[in-house]
């Protein structure tokens, strides 16, 4: 099954193009290649792009602490287990703390590295980072893979507490409601969410077999799925069959 998420704010927009970037460093840093670990460094600067809004980091503080008052409100509940609650609510402490700690924006320490810098105001060029343009960078590159590796970890060390923060709201997101099954029928499928939720994500699982693409739009009162066919023409094309598929609206 394909999963293909769909972000009904802006704040839940960042925390998964953020996500989206740290699962690209989780495969690049480990690698061997210098071009890996180049395209690891281009990935850093997209994250210090991304983090460099203002509010982010009041956001993601926010949220954590908003969890944590949620969990908290479910102590005394017999249903509830409070081992398991006091290990949810001691890893939203934790990751709030270390997030606290960090001054100014994530990422902004790295921005105090000329070195770093030099190689960001030209990654953004076409074929800018040259041996002829960058002799220093160059030389990097053709050092060592574990001292490219040991330098990609020493500058992350100020991002982590920012991609845990972020992986455990995405988590405790997506795990608070079921996926249920739909069928789109002549290809379009639409839905009225019920009032009284905010809702903030959309999941969506297909069978990859079924060749389609979903295009999907929604905002707080209508949630719509349009299933495409890429054709030979190399455009999509709405189908007019029904296929299934599986929905999740997170709250």
């Amino acid at each position: 099954m394909i999963l293909y998420e769909y972000p009904f704010n802006e704040r839940i927009r960042t925390y998964l193009r953020l996500e989206h970037l740290f699962r690209r460093l989780g495969e690049l840093v480990p690698a061997d290649s210098a071009l890996s670990h180049h395209y690891a460094l281009v990935t850093i600067f997209e994250i210090m792009d991304v983090a460099a809004r203002a509010d982010l980091k009041a956001d993601v503080l926010r949220d954590l602490d908003k969890h944590k008052n949620v969990f908290n409100s479910y102590r005394g509940n017999p249903a509830i287990s409070e081992q398991a609650l006091d290990q949810v609510v001691g890893q939203l402490e934790r990751n709030f703390a270390a997030l606290n700690t960090i001054p100014g924006k994530a990422g902004q320490s790295l921005t105090e590295n000329e070195w770093l810098m030099s190689i960001r105001s030209r990654v953004g060029i076409p074929g800018g980072t040259c041996e002829f343009d960058l002799p220093a960078y160059f030389a990097w590159q053709n050092g060592t893979a574990a001292s490219r590796r040991s330098d990609l970890e020493r500058w992350l060390v100020t991002l982590a507490p920012l991609a845990e923060s972020i992986y455990l709201l995405l988590k405790l997101l997506r795990d608070a409601d079921v996926p249920y099954k739909v069928i789109a029928t002549n290809g379009q499928f639409q839905q009225s969410l019920p009032q009284g939720r905010s809702f903030q994500l959309l999941r969506l699982r297909i069978d990859p077999s079924l060749g389609l693409v979903p295009e999907i739009s929604g905002n707080r009162l209508m949630v719509s799925v349009r299933l495409m066919r890429h054709e030979a023409d190399d455009r999509l094309h709405q189908t007019g069959e029904a296929a299934p598929f599986e929905l999740t609206l997170c709250a």
